[in-house]
């Protein structure tokens, strides 16, 4: 359980984000809610915290601005007092062939998939390192580690995380703190439920499970790397991807 503990989940308004949120809450974590452009989905999901007797607050930030991160955390030491767990979820496609590619859509996907997360695991690493214990879980995905068409800017966005998260751990494990990230495959979600439905069964035949995941079946994943139980796992990707990558 991870009643007492405080939890930071970025990109939390919706799909996987606010699985997670949810998740962490249900076991007892308070939980911060961020979102960049989704304030009413962020309230909902504070409100449905709450209906369950959780505790949630919801904060504005757009973790791809350096200042923005630096004040969010900021902030929420100030209400809390600590920073125990922080979910590195925020992320956005921007999908085009490479020799298409504008090197905006580059740019912007690498800055908040990527550059996001260098901002606020740098500023709750401040915190982490005081307390001397911490768990930071990035968002990874199976796009990183395998590579998709279509995705260069996504891709490289999400196999930067996986160096980022094993940098981190080795600076951050003699004071307590476990960096770790998963690597989700093809999960129902928004991004998902838009594909058209050729591009869906090609995509479920390449999963031995035969099927999408759920946002839960990730979310299952990040309460378990910021449980005591996990605390001998740092540096690692956990891939809940239904087989596809072994």
């Amino acid at each position: 359980m991870l009643s007492g503990k405080t939890a930071v989940v970025t990109g939390a308004s919706r799909g996987i984000g606010k699985a997670i949120a949810l998740k962490l809450a249900s076991q007892g974590a308070s939980v911060v809610v961020n979102y960049n452009g989704s304030k009413e989905k962020a309230r909902e999901v504070e409100q449905e915290i709450q209906a369950q007797g959780g505790t949630a607050s919801v904060y504005q930030c757009n973790v791809a601005d350096y200042e923005q991160c630096e004040t969010f955390i900021q902030d929420v030491i100030k209400q809390y007092g600590r920073v125990d767990i922080l979910v590195n979820n925020a992320g956005i496609t921007k999908d085009g062939l490479l020799m298409k590619m504008t090197e905006e859509d580059f740019d912007q996907v690498m800055d908040t998939n990527l550059k996001g997360a260098f901002h606020t695991i740098r500023f709750v690493s401040r915190q982490m390192l005081k307390q001397k214990s911490g768990r930071i879980i990035n968002m990874s995905s199976v796009s990183g580690v395998a590579g998709n068409a279509g995705q260069a800017n996504y891709a490289a966005s999400k196999a930067g995380l996986i160096g980022l998260t094993k940098a981190a751990a080795r600076e951050l494990a003699s004071r307590g703190i476990t960096v770790n990230a998963i690597a989700p495959g093809f999960i129902e979600t928004d991004m998902t439920s838009v594909l058209p439905e050729k591009v869906k069964e090609a995509s479920v035949a390449q999963i031995p499970l035969g099927t999408f995941g759920k946002p839960e079946h990730v979310a299952a994943a990040v309460a378990f790397l910021a449980s005591e139980e996990a605390g001998y796992i740092t540096g690692q990707v956990l891939h809940v991807d239904g087989g596809m990558i072994m």
